[in-house]
């Protein structure tokens, strides 16, 4: 059966109608053809379902689809043989694949998923559902629209599939096609065996590489503010009742619940001292004074950093190895040379995560020891806590380590056995770089340039870990001891929050599921998927009949529950919470970078600046449906809001592209609560100055 499935090789552009049926794909692969003046490969199952219609008067049947996937093959490479330049397919395996998952199965044949993502094309035509459905003996599904066009698209975007999207008349459509062929043939890389080989070893597809190519070339668009969110419109605040009645209702369920603590730790600590990286090299004691070089050069770092030096918790440690210095000057550069040179500590090549951050009265503590006691207070169940750190892996034996010191020092101390693992960022999630005319940029060697993705390329490690619940915690938030119960008490909250309307959520997603639902509790679970996941619906929704609602409403329901806790905006840089609308017009609560928004704009701006919370990276996160089954996390990103950013590698000056962040785009599609928390609980260290700001003061 696999050599029936197999695609044969050829040197033909492949272009695929994929959507829904009745969408227009037949009528649009016919149009091409006569364009080009080419083939065009008609959908087998057409062929194959009509004829046994025609005798049992039954639709397509899970036992179909192998039959039909070995047809629809043999009936591609047939026609392929007879093509000269361009071939366009009116269907191919991923749409069998589609169809298996949801609409027969809920899954797929092995060996047809195989070949499904093994077979490759050029370019993929997505027909969206704004034509009118044609009732035929084959179509059955005509109030599940708005639901199948979402999954096939989700399906493009997780499997890095080359498309776009064709809307409006026949003629637009025909249009628009024409226009993406044309761009495609216009700048199709040629890929040598060297590189196939490269991508092999990453476990990138050509189509992956290919999809980012497009992406830099149409660039990304900023987000489109709609308003900040704020207390009582996006944002929660509970009173001090409420706070503990929620954190009662964790404290009764946690012990029958799976909990993980999952903390991002792939950062190297050479960003923190790169203000004492450049004071080393730009300093010389010999030929001036340190208060000279500071007025000179203004370096308010240094001078906030040596001002302070006596309270780093490092400090006894490096003045035992470097003695008295006759100045000043000569004693600041000998320190901070000893910290950061491989001679001396070497810390500028350390992971954030295990550098010493606080000094008790036995000794300092690194973030992963603060992480282990934090962990013991909120994300243990039965004296057992599981965490998850992602580091790089040149970090590995380092982290291994320090699981041995402080691990049992800390269980030792609180009870609790802690099971750790570790995951590093996957190869496959690097993200090509190109040059200024958005070609490939190559190293000397030849080989193309891939960068690491960024930390929303994290979404597979957290897709491949499970729990009833996930805590997301940065490894730099960290806090002192004093302050353990206050951090441990607001992310018990946030998880009383989650669970608490992941209740109501799955109880409402299994009454969906039933054959009949009145017309009152279909605007019921609409209220509450409004007021309580902040989800937003489509003005013509209530226009819907009831089966169309139900589609809609299952689609809106049925997805991963992000908590999120908010601290107030007090001047720190990055992310906070907004409502945005995306390209299809549809609203939603998300966590917006300053990178994604166009300072040039005044409106947004405004919007911007109105905006009164901060985002801390304090998650606490629900990725099971009502049945108990994970979801893929992948099929909840939206790919349109990465980064693009310029960079220069050996003196020339080249593109990168930074993947949706973890807790933005990546997130985009989940359904989202933002609630406020105290700032004790936000606490990073950007700098190495921040270790000496009160919150990390011992």
């Amino acid at each position: 059966m696999e050599k029936k499935l197999e695609q044969q090789p050829t040197d033909l552009l492949k272009i695929v109608l994929f959507g829904p049926e009745s969408t227009g794909k037949t009528t649009l692969a016919k149009d091409l053809a006569k364009h080009y003046n080419t083939n065009w490969v008609p959908e087998y199952a057409r062929e194959y379902l009509q004829a046994k219609w025609e005798t049992t008067h039954k639709t397509c049947e899970p036992e179909d689809l192998i039959p039909i996937a070995i047809g629809q093959m043999a009936l591609e490479n047939k026609i392929a043989e007879q093509t000269k330049e361009i071939l366009i397919c009116d269907t191919d395996l991923l749409e069998t694949k589609v169809y298996s998952e949801a609409y027969y199965i809920g899954s797929c044949d092995p060996v047809l998923e195989a070949y499904a993502l093994k077979n490759t094309y050029h370019l993929y035509l997505l027909t969206y559902i704004d034509i009118p459905w044609e009732k035929d003996d084959l179509r059955d599904k005509p109030d599940q629209r708005d639901k199948m066009f979402a999954y096939f698209r989700n399906t493009l975007i997780k499997y890095d599939r080359n498309f776009v999207t064709l809307k409006g008349t026949r003629e637009n459509r025909l249009k628009s096609a024409i226009n993406a062929i044309e761009n495609l043939q216009k700048n199709m890389i040629q890929f040598t065996d060297q590189d196939l080989e490269q991508l092999r070893q990453k476990g990138i597809s050509k189509e992956k590489v290919l999809n980012q190519v497009e992406t830099f070339k149409a660039g990304i668009p900023f987000v489109n503010l709609i308003a900040a969110a704020v207390l009582d419109k996006g944002i929660n605040k509970y009173s001090t009742e409420e706070e503990k009645d929620l954190i009662a209702l964790f404290q009764t369920k946690k012990e029958s619940l799976q909990l993980l603590k999952f903390v991002p730790a792939s950062g190297a600590a050479s960003r923190m001292f790169k203000a004492m990286f450049n004071f080393i090299e730009a300093y010389d004691p010999k030929q001036k004074t340190l208060a000279a070089y500071i007025e000179e050069k203004g370096d308010k770092a240094v001078q906030k950093f040596v001002s302070g030096i006596k309270n780093f918790p490092f400090y006894e440690k490096i003045i035992a190895k470097i003695g008295e210095k006759d100045s000043d000057g000569a004693m600041a550069h000998a320190f901070v040379t000893y910290m950061l040179s491989n001679e001396g500590l070497n810390y500028g090549f350390y992971p954030k995560g295990l550098l010493p951050f606080h000094q008790y009265e036995d000794g300092s503590a690194t973030p992963f020891e603060e992480h282990l006691k934090e962990a013991a207070l909120y994300a243990a169940s039965g004296k057992k806590a599981n965490l998850h750190f992602t580091i790089s892996p040149q970090h590995q034996e380092m982290f291994a380590e320090e699981e041995a010191a402080a691990s049992p020092k800390i269980s030792k101390k609180t009870g609790v056995v802690f099971n750790i693992g570790y995951s590093n960022q996957k190869p496959a999630t690097d993200t090509l770089a190109v040059n200024l005319d958005n070609t490939p940029f190559r190293n000397q060697d030849g080989s193309i340039l891939f960068r690491p993705g960024g930390h929303g390329a994290l979404i597979e490690n957290l897709n491949d870990v499970t729990a009833d619940i996930i805590f997301i915690k940065n490894i730099d938030n960290v806090v002192i001891a004093k302050n353990l119960e206050a951090v441990a008490n607001s992310k018990k909250m946030l998880a009383g929050v989650l669970l608490q309307v992941q209740e109501k959520a799955f109880d409402y997603a299994a009454k969906l599921e039933a054959t009949e639902i009145s017309s009152a509790l279909l605007d019921e679970i609409a209220n509450f998927l409004q007021q309580k996941l902040n989800v937003r619906f489509d003005t013509n929704f209530e226009q819907l009949t009831n089966t169309e609602k139900t589609a809609v409403l299952k689609a809106k329901i049925n997805r991963p529950i992000r908590v999120c806790g908010m601290v107030k905006n007090e001047g720190e840089p990055g992310g906070g919470p907004f409502f945005i609308q995306d390209g299809d017009g549809n609203l939603s609560l998300q966590i917006i970078e300053s990178a994604q928004i166009n300072t040039d704009d005044n409106a947004q701006m405004d919007i911007l600046n109105n905006s009164t919370h901060f985002n801390p990276v304090d998650l606490v996160c629900g990725v099971k449906n009502y049945k108990g089954e994970k979801y893929n996390l992948l099929d909840f990103v939206d790919s349109k809001q990465g980064f693009i950013t310029g960079k220069t590698k050996e003196g020339k000056e080249l593109k990168a592209l930074e993947l949706p962040g973890l807790w933005n785009g990546a997130m985009a599609y989940w359904n989202t609560i933002f609630v406020e928390v105290p700032l004790v609980t936000f606490n990073p260290v950007k700098t190495v100055n921040d270790l000496l700001k009160p919150t990390h003061q011992v």
